[in-house]
């Protein structure tokens, strides 16, 4: 008998157990981390009746990598280009509530006695709802639809990012021991622009790169490059002292920009399953019961604390950022749990050794419970809305019900757009001249200096330090000076044009200081002469027809990868239209809608179906495999699979999107009669089928069978041909379902 690994013992353990629960919570339309917590906690060590986990060890490291593959299929669902379309308003409700909600946390911390980076740890733990569990709630209770469900989602995306940001704010503080305002500038500073360069690069370069490998790439080849790329980025995220989990998340998020990031959801997505399973089982191992005994009263005031500090906090994020006071209320109520990341973070906390045994069990009990309530909390906001409603006093009650206005195309003049468009540019482009300028001194000039000397080896690095960034800072002086805003301004007024000059100015002397920081850094001789030298160059940078063809290339690449999946998407229909944000300050807003494949609703016209009058919706557009028909006519025929983009209330979409989910045919048993079988028949004198042609057999019209072949004297096959005259003597070959070929023998 071989001796079996502790390993495979283990993972035995843990998937037949998950297995059967999650087969369990399923039936009970419960959210699978719930059952997966509870198998951990069945296959934990406090546990004295059950099989218990042999080495512990080994799950911890599947569970550190269960986290990678989290974080990584999280920045594969992450866009930057979205949030930026998003505007302020989630970015005010996110931060609005992460920052009380951490407040509150590290006051209920102090309340109990626990040291403070175990009650700020706690804040971060409660600072962000679940988007897992708050997404299957909003989809089993048919809420996907309303209003108030895409703001609450649009928020879950800001936590996601900005809990990624609270990490590495929490795991510098950890190591510092301290809470250090300039050290964490610093860090944050640092931070930024390991952001910029990794997205920027990575859209330069991971795009290219699989675009020019795809006709190489099947699923399993797309796996392996896609995770590849993604424990790459791990690696340089340990190396440069943050998280793996930033470093996967950045992956993910870089990959999300490309075509591919579809397909590299869909076959990452397994193994996420299984390693993610592995993670929240081995959560479930460190549920201690004498823990959560012990510390029964600080579960059931943070449980209040999340309960009512989301209801509370989240409305009022909420309401800042221009909802109206029942959506505002409908969305804070939705939020009132806490689960993926809490875990996350109480692991970094439990990794830097910086937070008590403690903590990790009890945040657990407190999401489990949470994530059992968060249904309840999302039906309690009607009732508590009424109940507010009505005791608010009226002018009070009119202000809170009030939108903020929608913003007019044209509201933003010109100077505003100009001004940003420039700061924007100046920051990028500077973040990537940084960038190059670290990465030169820090690797190329001790290269250099050893391979030629202190002086030479000073010479040579600047010079390609200064071709490398040139093309940023020309882009930096040029850009922009020939845009529409630009040019308006300065034909609209001649007091324009000195404004206009001087940002010139400004960013010129930006360049020229990146410039004269090399050239200091590595010349001996004067300041003066350094920014001469400076002044001199960034203008030699602006005149290069070269530099201005490669600064373009250069954007053109970037930009060009940047919107290639929203190209694509605009293509398939999958993208939202503009003024689908505009209806949300509406009472009717727009939603997309994908028939099922079974759908009783198609091969019908949308005059048959009347969709006005009988669901109170209207088909703006139907997106059919990369077909868009916009505004279609009351005689266009659905079929199965089509994307419906759809206008009405919370109300009407609601029960069209139950509609469309029940009117369906049921899975049909499989019936026998319709196995397809192959039988061979001898045609005699009587056959019906006697010295006709093949064609004129009537085989495929009257029995729906086809004949494959006429049998020769070496009982071999030859395929028949139309004109073939069927002989008497002739063994012919026949294929059919087995009712009608049964059927067929019999007559002969």
């Amino acid at each position: 008998m071989g001796h079996l690994p502790a390993l495979i013992n283990d993972l035995a353990l843990i998937l037949v157990l998950a297995g059967i629960v999650t087969l369990l919570f399923k039936r009970l339309k419960q959210p699978l981390i719930l059952g997966y917590i509870i198998v951990g906690f069945i296959a934990g060590p406090h546990i004295a009746f059950t099989p218990s986990v042999a080495d512990e060890s080994n799950v911890s490291t599947w569970a550190d990598i269960g986290v990678i593959f989290l974080m990584f299929t999280l920045g594969l669902e992450f866009s930057f280009k979205k949030i930026l379309k998003m505007g302020s308003a989630p970015f005010i409700a996110a931060c609005t509530i992460i920052f009380c909600m951490i407040g509150l946390g590290s006051i209920c911390g102090h309340f109990f006695g626990w040291s403070r980076i175990n009650s700020l740890f706690l804040g971060g733990m409660l600072a962000m709802s679940s988007t897992t569990v708050i997404y299957k709630a909003l989809t089993d209770m048919g809420y996907m639809q309303h209003r108030f469900a895409s703001s609450v989602m649009s928020v879950l995306v800001i936590e996601d990012i900005l809990g990624i940001l609270l990490m590495v704010v929490l795991s510098t503080i950890a190591m510092s021991n301290s809470f250090q305002g300039i050290q964490l500038a610093g860090s944050l500073l640092q931070l930024a622009l390991v952001l910029v360069v990794w997205f920027v690069v990575g859209v330069f370069i991971i795009p290219t790169f699989l675009s020019k490998a795809r006709p190489l790439m099947s699923s399993e080849t797309l796996l392996i490059v896609s995770l590849g790329l993604c424990f790459l980025m791990v690696v340089l995220a340990v190396k440069l002292h943050y998280s793996s989990a930033f470093g996967a998340f950045m992956a993910g998020s870089i990959l999300a920009e490309t075509i591919e990031a579809e397909d590299i959801t869909k076959v990452v997505q397994p193994v996420k399953d299984l390693f993610g399973a592995i993670f929240f089982v081995s959560v479930g191992m460190l549920v201690d019961p004498q823990i959560i005994v012990q510390y029964w009263f600080p579960i059931l005031v943070l449980i209040l604390a999340i309960l009512v500090g989301q209801a509370v906090f989240g409305t009022f994020g909420y309401l800042l950022s221009g909802q109206p006071l029942k959506v505002a209320m409908q969305c804070g109520f939705s939020m009132a749990q806490i689960g993926e990341f809490a875990f996350i973070i109480a692991s970094l906390g439990n990794s830097l050794h910086v937070t008590a045994h403690f903590l990790y069990p009890v945040v657990v009990a407190v999401s489990v419970i949470t994530t059992f309530l968060t249904p309840y909390m999302i039906r309690l906001a009607g009732p508590a809305y009424g109940f507010v409603e009505k005791h608010l006093p009226g002018s009070l009650k009119h202000t809170l019900n009030q939108t903020s206005g929608i913003p007019s195309v044209n509201s933003e003049n010109a100077w505003k757009r100009l001004l940003r468009a420039l700061f924007k540019q100046v920051i990028a482009y500077g973040f990537l001249s940084c960038a190059v300028i670290v990465l030169s001194f820090h690797s190329l000039l001790p290269l250099s200096r050893q391979l030629l000397g202190h002086w030479p080896g000073n010479i040579v690095c600047g010079l390609i330090t200064l071709l490398a960034i040139s093309p940023f800072l020309r882009a930096i002086v040029m850009r922009k000076n020939h845009s529409d805003d630009f040019r308006k301004l300065w034909h609209q007024r001649n007091i324009n044009r000195f404004p206009l000059l001087f940002t010139i100015l400004v960013r010129y002397v930006i360049a020229s200081s990146f410039v004269f920081y090399i050239i200091n850094y590595l010349s001996p001789y004067s300041t003066l002469i350094h920014w001469f030298v400076a002044f001199a160059l960034v203008l030699l940078f602006m005149a290069s027809k070269r530099i201005k063809q490669g600064s373009i290339a250069l954007e053109h690449r970037f930009l060009r990868n940047l919107n290639s999946r929203e190209l694509l998407a605009e293509e398939k229909g999958e993208s939202r239209p503009k003024y689908a944000q505009r209806l949300l300050q509406r009472d009717v807003h727009l939603s997309l809608l994908t028939l099922p494949m079974n759908t009783m609703l198609a091969g019908r016209t949308l005059r048959q179906l009347d969709l006005a009058r009988k669901d109170g919706v209207m088909v703006a557009a139907i997106f059919r495999q990369g077909t868009n028909i916009n505004i279609p006519g009351p005689d266009q025929i659905l079929f199965p699979g089509d994307t419906l983009q759809v206008i009405g209330d919370d109300k009407a979409l609601g029960q069209f999107a139950k509609r469309v989910s029940a009117e369906v045919r049921s899975e049909v048993e499989p019936d026998e009669s319709h196995e397809m079988i192959l039988r061979s028949l001898t045609i005699d004198s009587h056959s019906p089928f006697k010295d006709k042609m093949v064609r004129e057999s009537g085989l495929r019209e009257r029995y729906r069978c086809m004949l494959i072949g006429f049998e020769d004297g070496e009982a071999q096959l030859g395929l028949p041909r139309a004109q073939r005259i069927i002989r008497e003597g002739d063994t012919i070959w026949i294929v059919g379902e087995r009712r009608l070929l049964l059927s067929l023998i019999d007559e002969q």
